[in-house]
């Protein structure tokens, strides 16, 4: 076994199997898949500690991005209970790590990544890895993609204080939608909801604490007052 199938291994039996992710397909993925490929280079030797890792720093232009921690991760995709013959949306798949572990649980995933770069780096590695199933798609993370909709799943990969409607409206129905919901804006500390579309209408319950980097764009713009 080399040093990153036995930190895998370790990543599994420490911090997923203790919190309560029992999902045997999920565990096999997180335990096969090679995070150390997600991240910087420089980040290697901690792909498997348990928090984020920064995959794009702060610019000008651009938020600083980061993958969720595993266990955060691993959770939220065991909370929107995938099925082999689902469609996902991956809403912000920074270097794809999540889009592979989906592709691993459903027939077709699409993951949607506003930052070039980042959308270039994640398509390259389901490529490396042959993950056929999956697709990279660069656009805006609050409008979704609704052009290979409707979606069985959506999973948010990172924290948000507020669903869109346009979002919940891209659910089949009987479609989840697993996100970390925060009380303001560019909070990290929330609660994992699972919003779920019964008649046309989506409503979401709070799961468990969490923690994750916000998501860009889904911050409300500042109101103007005198």
């Amino acid at each position: 076994m080399t040093g990153f199938q036995a930190r895998r291994t370790a990543m599994v039996e420490s911090q997923l199997r203790p919190n309560e992710v029992t999902d045997v397909s999920l565990l096999a993925a997180m335990r096969t898949l090679p995070r150390e490929r997600f991240v910087p280079e420089s980040y290697q030797g901690l792909a498997y500690m348990d928090e984020g890792i920064e995959v794009l720093a702060a610019r000008e232009d651009a938020s600083a991005r980061s993958l969720l921690s595993p266990m955060v991760q691993a959770r939220l995709i065991q909370l929107a209970e995938i099925e082999p013959q689902d469609t996902v949306l991956d809403v912000g798949c920074a270097t794809g790590y999540s889009t592979a572990i989906l592709a691993q649980l459903a027939v077709r995933v699409i993951g949607l990544e506003p930052e070039p770069e980042l959308a270039k780096a994640a398509a390259a590695n389901l490529a490396a890895l042959g993950l056929t199933n999956a697709t990279i798609v660069a656009g805006d993370l609050f409008a979704g993609y609704a052009k290979a909709g409707p979606y069985d799943v959506i999973v948010m990969e990172g924290s948000v204080p507020d669903v869109p409607e346009n979002l919940l409206d891209q659910l089949k129905e009987g479609g989840r939608l697993v996100v970390v919901r925060t009380r303001a804006p560019n909070m990290r500390q929330g609660k994992a909801y699972l919003f779920v579309r019964v008649d046309g209408e989506a409503g979401g319950v709070a799961h468990f604490d969490a923690g994750a980097s916000p998501l860009p764009g889904f911050a409300p713009a500042p109101a103007f007052t005198f």
